[in-house]
């Protein structure tokens, strides 16, 4: 693992105070989440991460409830669109309170983009099982978090974890957060399903984009960073 000192600005993501649980000040988007003033803590028990939890929890009855009618089963639609709307709510109001209250937290960082992850792909599975989300469109979204994946070994082979979320991708997620219950509310008749139809495809296509474009610059911020070390090694030779 690299020791070497780099320059400011290119910190590494253990050290850096400026990360939040689940949201960002950072207006370009091209930085870290959170605020400069942001102090990370390693406590567990808080309230933003027990909404995170509570998040997490809720990723395999929205699964069920989403996937039963293929089975045979009543569909639940009304109660999996219900978890979506809480999850996307305490998604902002975890980060919110995690600044507020000074609990930004290492856990944090973790169990939140963990839980958006989760239920972006549990909510793929299940609108492309109901096929009312085409496997193209889940492929896009599944391959930029295979892009993302493939990130972690080149940045853990020079002494990083896992690097804040910034800016553009809470904004994707948002986006797709809004997107999917609307295209669930969709798959039925009627002037209401048509709007949801209208409105939920605006706001994937949004979330897709946006989505690859955080992407990129999680790439980029992570050629910085692993160059930053090289040149302060090299210095040091």
């Amino acid at each position: 693992m690299a020791s070497a000192p780099t320059p400011s600005g290119s910190e590494r993501p253990e050290d850096r105070d400026n990360s939040t649980d689940g949201s960002s000040d950072d207006s370009t988007g091209t930085g870290y989440a959170g605020g400069e003033n942001a102090v990370t803590t390693d406590r567990v028990l808080t309230i933003p991460n027990l909404l995170s939890f509570a998040r997490l929890l809720g990723v395999p009855v929205f699964l069920w409830l989403i996937l039963w009618p293929e089975f045979g089963g009543p569909k639940h639609d009304i109660l999996a669109l219900v978890i979506l709307m809480v999850s996307g709510f305490t998604d902002w109001l975890d980060g919110k309170l995690a600044r507020r209250w000074n609990q930004i937290s290492r856990v944090g960082q973790v169990l939140d983009p963990a839980a958006d992850r989760l239920y972006i792909l549990s909510t793929l599975v299940g609108l492309t099982w109901r096929d009312i989300l085409p496997v193209w469109v889940t492929a896009l979204l599944v391959a930029r978090e295979v892009f993302i994946a493939a990130l972690f070994p080149y940045l853990k082979a020079h002494g990083y974890g896992l690097l804040p979320v910034n800016y553009i991708g809470k904004a994707a997620t948002f986006n797709l957060m809004y997107a999917f219950p609307l295209l669930l509310l969709s798959d039925s008749t009627g002037r209401l399903a048509t709007l949801a139809a209208i409105f939920g495809w605006a706001f994937a296509w949004w979330g897709i984009a946006l989505y690859w474009w955080a992407g990129v610059l999680y790439a980029v911020q992570a050629r910085r960073l692993v160059a930053a070390v090289k040149q302060a090694e090299a210095g040091y030779a």
